[in-house]
């Protein structure tokens, strides 16, 4: 007998509440030749592992019985159910059988807006990032004010900032076309950022699949787990490592600089306050858009990366290395601390660049995603069902 049913698809449904679809399950698996702590790990990444040993001693599997009763499954579900939350987990197959052309959709909609606007690939870039640190990648930060939303979009470090929500909102418009409620506005940001490095000659990577979208905001959260153009190295390093992100994958990370702009008001002091970072002709030429006095010209705009503005490349540490970092946050990851060595590394070759941030972009879109039957699959984007 062939089952078709793939190990996410078993963990999305024995984490849920449909007993039927438990018990469905248990069925078809009855006939699987699995052990109980196998079938453990696979389904739940949060039982205890004693627990798992002690369900695996009750309800072994041997060469005489390679087979799990459908009833010592259902038992087993019943007992996770009751006694620890559960996890499905994602997969980059998530969507082949229920929106097979979803990620083709997604990718000719970002192609387009990128050819539109080059900065718009830094942006979505930006976007996920932005959501995945603020109570994780549940698209929390699409949410418009509402009666009972307080939106992300007011935080300090986002208002007047993010940007590209339009973009998000026509690229759900046409997956929902074809695909209504099955598509998530969480797993949407993070197939655009990968799609807009492509765009722009950056790294690919494969995005896993299975987020769900939040019914809540964290706006609250917001000025305390994003960065600031302001931040020192110590306080960077600490924030991403609260996140699970060690200070190589904070700098890869940060390398997202080599496209995009930043607003005066972010690197108006850098600039203006003749430090010894920072290059002096540098400096000079970036005085010309963003004069002295607080309020003029705030909103001008300047390249992060100076040479290759439009091109995912390595240049932003290269700039680093001659203390030409527009934003503060960008130049202490070079000016005699320890990541140096990161900077120096990067800077020499822009293929280990590319490797390492799209593996840290891989990580990052896996901090505390929504997944089973948390959350909601929002029919738009910048509001709850």
């Amino acid at each position: 007998m062939s089952i078709l049913i793939s190990h996410t698809e078993q963990a999305t449904l024995i984490c849920s509440t449909n007993w039927k679809a438990l018990l469905k399950v248990s069925l078809q698996l009855s006939v699987v030749p699995i052990t109980m702590p196998t079938l453990m790990n696979r389904s739940c990444t949060n039982l205890p592992v004693a627990t798992i040993k002690k369900m695996g001693s009750a309800y072994p599997s041997s060469s005489r019985s390679p087979f799990i009763s459908y009833a010592c499954i259902f038992l087993a579900v019943f007992f996770i159910l009751s006694n620890a939350p559960c996890e499905a987990q994602l997969s980059s197959k998530f969507y082949d059988n229920t929106c097979p052309k979803a990620l083709s959709t997604i990718r000719t909609a970002i192609r387009t807006a990128v050819s539109r606007e080059r900065r718009m690939a830094a942006s979505l870039i930006r976007l996920h990032f932005h959501d995945c640190f603020v109570q994780g990648c549940d698209a929390s930060i699409l949410l418009d004010d509402s009666a009972t939303i307080q939106s992300e979009k007011n935080a300090p470090n986002n208002n007047n900032s993010v940007r590209g929500f339009e973009v998000i909102d026509n690229v759900k418009s046409q997956v929902e076309s074809i695909c209504p409620g099955v598509v998530s506005c969480a797993d949407i940001l993070a197939v655009a950022a990968r799609d807009s490095s492509v765009a722009v000659g950056g790294p690919t990577w494969t995005v896993k699949l299975g987020r769900r979208d939040s019914t809540t905001s964290g706006l609250s959260q917001a000025a305390a787990n994003l960065p600031s153009f302001r931040d020192g190295l110590d306080k960077l390093v600490s924030l991403f490592s609260s996140k699970g992100l060690n200070t190589r994958e904070m700098v890869a990370l940060s390398g997202s600089h080599t496209i995009g702009q930043a607003r005066c008001v972010t690197f108006r002091d850098r600039i203006h306050d003749n430090g010894t970072n920072i290059d002096a002709g540098f400096a000079s030429t970036r005085r010309r858009r963003c004069p002295v006095d607080n309020g003029n010209g705030d909103d001008n705009l300047a390249p992060l990366d100076l040479v290759t503005p439009n091109s995912f490349d390595n240049n932003y540490f290269k700039n680093l290395i001659q203390r030409k970092g527009l934003l503060q946050s960008d130049q202490v990851l070079f000016n005699g601390g320890s990541t140096d060595s990161i900077v120096t590394e990067y800077s020499k070759s822009r293929s280990t660049f590319s490797s390492d941030f799209a593996a840290a972009m891989v990580k990052m879109g896996d901090i505390d995603p929504l997944t089973g039957s948390n959350g909601e699959i929002r029919k738009l984007c910048n509001a709850i069902n």
